[in-house]
């Protein structure tokens, strides 16, 4: 049987379709997962932004407008749940999905930015272990601007460091990043597919 499109399945989640809302999360928590390892220092802390992330996404679903692609605005809801589990570090008590799921309260989530699907699971391996090898503060400036497809502004904004810090992390970070995989960095261009591919679906927005 063909996969429901993210359109129906978010619509009927909308509706009050627990079934479906499982689904949309079943489809999409592998890209999710791989959006948050790339984030995230450690498994544990990637597997928590994980479930963080599915939380927003039930809760804050009516904010979803549909400017954009579900794919793209989950995409940056993934993003924000890595920063704010950096930024708060210390552990808060979990919060359940089901409870979640139930109550689907709202939540601020901004929108999003695309996700290309271009590299192998391989060399993603490759890469994700990479990163964790970053200072953290060179890791969250190449993940944002490579992964997030965010501007130097948002980034900025979002990290509360000066543009042109940020610019000197990206650089750096993919310097290291490069030497650290064996690449000679290219400064024309981003020197390695970092964005995670989209899993397969038979419908596509």
């Amino acid at each position: 049987m063909a996969a429901e499109s993210d359109d129906l399945l978010v619509s009927r989640s909308r509706a009050g379709d627990r079934l479906a809302m499982e689904e949309l999360l079943r489809q999409h928590r592998p890209r999710l997962a791989a959006v948050c390892r790339r984030m995230c220092a450690n498994t544990q802390d990637a597997e928590d932004a994980t479930q963080e992330a599915l939380i927003a996404i039930v809760r804050g679903l009516d904010r979803f407008d549909g400017r954009s692609s579900f794919v793209t605005w989950s995409h940056r809801v993934a993003t924000n749940a890595c920063l704010d589990g950096l930024r708060y570090s210390s552990r808060r008590p979990a919060t359940s999905l089901d409870r979640a799921m139930d109550s689907q309260q709202p939540t601020s989530i901004a929108e999003p930015s695309v996700v290309s699907p271009d590299d192998s699971t391989t060399a993603r391996l490759e890469i994700t272990a990479a990163l964790r090898q970053l200072p953290e503060e060179f890791r969250l400036a190449v993940v944002l601007r490579d992964v997030g497809d965010l501007d130097y502004r948002e980034i900025s904004e979002r990290l509360d460091v000066p543009i042109g810090t940020i610019k000197s992390r990206i650089a750096r970070g993919r310097s290291l990043l490069a030497d650290i995989v064996g690449n000679k960095p290219d400064l024309t261009r981003r020197p390695i597919p970092l964005r995670p591919p989209l899993p397969p679906q038979d419908d596509e927005t």
